[in-house]
């Protein structure tokens, strides 16, 4: 793929994980904070613009529980344009970050207001998904399965493995499991895993013991099943 995209015409390839380890790290550290200076709680991943908006049109009152972080992406393409055009000496007008997504929600993100960071420049000037990237490649005459191998250019193209879980039902939520659990007991963690998150159930729903802590968590696949967990909130039923 990253052949491919040089091929096209790119000029670097980053990988979106390296965004989602950000995320991880921001979202990690605002739900610490939340929790040691009585914030609001429980807190929502904002990882999802699909889940953001559905949250705006239909829990308006419950919008302060979401976290304040832009997705990986977004959040990837600020630091592009800055501190990474700052690095390299560009000209952060002269970049133009394009993000390859699985989900046509993030072409709608890119175009909220607060996606725009230096000198008021969006963070991210085009989605394309998937599917339009794999047109792309058949209308450039490419034979995919006949290109070399190539990596992700770096500094940007290197990422852990909580931002390789990152996509799958419960992964965002493990990995900052991971996060604030170091932060918390102040140490590398002997077990890396947090199995009670995973699985295929709609609703999954744990308590941890972190650093003498009792957190629970609630992982929901799909908007319906998150639709079950914020009427639980607004109720205030919740256990999480």
């Amino acid at each position: 793929m990253v052949t491919a995209l040089k091929k096209l015409g790119f000029d670097k390839v980053f990988d979106t994980n390296t965004g989602a380890d950000f995320t991880i790290m921001e979202e990690a550290n605002e739900f610490l904070e939340r929790v040691q200076n009585g914030g609001v709680l429980p807190m929502a991943t904002s990882c999802c613009p699909a889940w953001i908006r559905f949250s705006e049109m239909y829990y308006p009152e419950l919008l302060d529980h979401l976290s304040s972080c832009k997705s990986p992406h977004q959040m990837f393409g600020a630091v592009i344009k800055s501190y990474y055009a700052k690095k390299m000496n560009i000209d952060p007008s002269k970049i133009y970050v394009v993000s390859v997504m699985p989900c046509i929600a993030k072409k709608f993100e890119r175009t909220r207001d607060g996606m725009q960071g230096v000198e008021g420049l969006d963070d991210v000037d085009a989605v394309i998904t998937t599917r339009e990237l794999a047109r792309m490649i058949k209308q450039g005459h490419i034979e995919f399965v006949e290109l070399a191998d190539s990596k992700f250019d770096n500094p940007m193209g290197e990422a852990t493995g909580a931002a390789a879980i990152f996509g799958v039902t419960g992964g965002v939520m493990e990995a900052a499991l991971r996060t604030a659990a170091e932060s918390l007991e102040k140490k590398p963690l002997e077990k890396l895993e947090f199995k009670e998150v995973r699985g295929k159930k709609g609703i999954k729903k744990a308590t941890l013991k972190i650093a003498g802590k009792e957190i629970r968590v609630a992982v929901a696949s799909g908007l319906t099943n998150a639709r079950e967990i914020m009427e639980e909130i607004k109720s205030r039923k919740s256990r999480i």
